[in-house]
């Protein structure tokens, strides 16, 4: 059983990957896209990329950064395949995907375990949050909180938020199939605000009143606590690509690692890379 569930992960990542790739290709004709730069990959990067995008518009006239998602898996695959001249991924590459590419962090995001704001839930230990994302506890009442049955909500495969959350979370245990799959941290926010009894994680920049955060091991999530190490629950925001950049995806690296760029990140609810 556990190894159909690694084969078929690999094919929801294939199929990402391939999703993006077909996209690509559409938009440009099977080649390159008509924009000077193509970056694509992590859906929790591109928002923060798309902004650094307008920024770097604003002092570079004339330049063309296309942005697109698709998932971390799908970006780390376009960098590789140099369809996409900067790949974007959330989670940290492996020691195979390391030697083959180029890759500079430019932030990093807190995780954040998410309640609806109505849930009296406002604290978890690390066990919890495993035997809740696993279904050793279903019911809010073994948490503290309401007898209510509990609403997993987790991302996609491929998903660098979803790969990030389960090294540091699960402990080799899998995330149940009854969880409730959403495409985007934006998305998880949404069921989980519109959920009186979900649970999801999101990127910690992309936290708002629609839902509450919920502290870890008795630590809240912020970005002081991540800088601080008693946080622990964090992943890098990394630019990657087949060879190192040049030209004008170059320039647009140079803008985002920038004490300019930097501050827009931080402006944004992220941590500059230097920290």
């Amino acid at each position: 059983m556990l190894i159909m569930r690694k084969i078929m992960r690999r094919k929801d990542k294939s199929a990402a990957a391939l999703a993006l790739l077909t996209l690509l290709c559409l938009t440009a004709a099977c080649g390159r896209s008509s924009a000077s730069v193509v970056v694509a990959g992590s859906t929790s990067v591109q928002p923060y990329a798309e902004i650094l995008a307008e920024e770097f518009a604003a002092v570079q006239p004339g330049s063309q950064v296309d942005v697109q998602g698709g998932g971390s898996a799908a970006g780390i695959t376009a960098a590789e395949s140099g369809i996409a001249d900067i790949g974007m991924s959330s989670r940290d590459l492996t020691d195979d995907e390391n030697s083959q590419l180029w890759s500079v962090e430019i932030a990093k995001d807190g995780i954040a375990l998410v309640v609806n704001p109505a849930n009296p839930v406002s604290g978890l230990t690390l066990d919890q949050v495993r035997d809740i994302y696993d279904q050793a506890v279903t019911s809010w009442s073994q948490a503290g909180g309401r007898n209510a049955p509990i609403d997993v909500i987790t991302r996609e495969d491929g998903s660098g938020t979803r790969s990030s959350f389960e090294s540091m979370v699960m402990g080799g245990e899998q995330i149940t199939p009854r969880a409730i799959v959403q495409d985007s941290n934006g998305a998880v926010r949404q069921v989980v605000a519109d959920d009186p009894n979900a649970i999801g994680f999101i990127s910690l920049g992309l936290v708002d009143d629609t839902v509450k955060s919920v502290t870890l091991d008795g630590v809240e999530p912020t970005d002081a606590n991540v800088v601080n190490g008693t946080y622990s629950l964090y992943r890098p925001f990394l630019f990657l690509a087949k060879t190192e950049p040049t030209g004008e995806a170059k320039q647009f690296v140079d803008f985002v690692l920038s004490p300019a760029g930097q501050q827009v990140l931080v402006k944004e609810g992220l941590i500059p890379a230097n920290d």
